[in-house]
């Protein structure tokens, strides 16, 4: 993984790689309790992926420099 300037910015990365992994458990399932199992916790970690991505964002916005 890429190093990022900010942990919001690192967990963007992190969470939509853990949903898409997700994303694949979910396709691969066998019953449709797992499927939507993996289906949930994969919009879960989009979701997570959001909320720093709009830290990220808001950080840009008001111009504070990114702590190294």
């Amino acid at each position: 993984m890429a190093t990022h300037s900010t942990l919001d910015a690192e967990l963007v990365v992190w969470w939509e790689c853990e949903a898409g992994r997700l994303e694949s458990l979910a396709a691969s399932a066998r019953f449709g309790f797992m499927r939507r199992h993996y289906a949930r916790k994969a919009a879960a970690a989009r979701a997570r992926a959001q909320v720093s991505r709009l830290r990220e964002q808001a950080r840009e916005a008001a111009g504070r420099p990114a702590a190294v």
